[in-house]
């Protein structure tokens, strides 16, 4: 996985993945399929998973790590194109509301794999720089790491 940052305000995430557009889209999408790889860090699990994946329909994914810590984020769809592309905006509530965080997710054919790339704009500066500073990186390499092995390629 790799982190770049864009400007003041926007995260660029980008990596390969040894399998096609459709089967990552897919694990991007379904519920079962994302409670198995998008739990972070060792030991974190996503009890709750409602994701209505379509132009207009919304999320609410629920983490803990089994010993009191959870947090959640809810968010919204903007755009859903299968297999190809999903735009949409989140809040991760820590327990409070952070600002809207607007991502989007390319699933971009490269040879028998895939190119993902995914932008994230927050509204300033400091919003990013306190994004960066949880950890999220951590988890979420982590959780690409596990995503391979869901797909069967890692």
């Amino acid at each position: 996985m790799k982190l770049t940052m864009e400007g003041d305000t926007q995260i660029l995430v980008t990596r390969r993945f040894a399998a096609p557009p459709a089967q990552v889209f897919r694990a991007h999408v379904e519920p079962a399929l994302i409670k198995r790889w998008m739990t972070g860090p060792e030991g974190w699990a996503m009890p709750v998973c409602q994701n209505d994946c379509r132009t207009g329909g919304s999320f609410r994914f629920e983490w803990s790590d089994g010993k009191g810590a959870d947090f959640h984020a809810t968010g919204e769809y903007l755009t859903v194109e299968p297999n190809q592309r999903i735009v949409h905006v989140e809040r991760m509530f820590l327990p409070d509301a952070t600002p809207d965080n607007h991502v989007e997710t390319l699933f971009q054919a490269d040879g028998a794999g895939t190119l993902f790339t995914m932008r994230m704009t927050l509204p300033d500066g400091a919003t990013r720089e306190a994004m960066l500073a949880t950890g999220m990186t951590d988890g979420m390499a982590e959780s690409y790491d596990r995503l391979e092995r869901v797909l069967g390629v890692g």
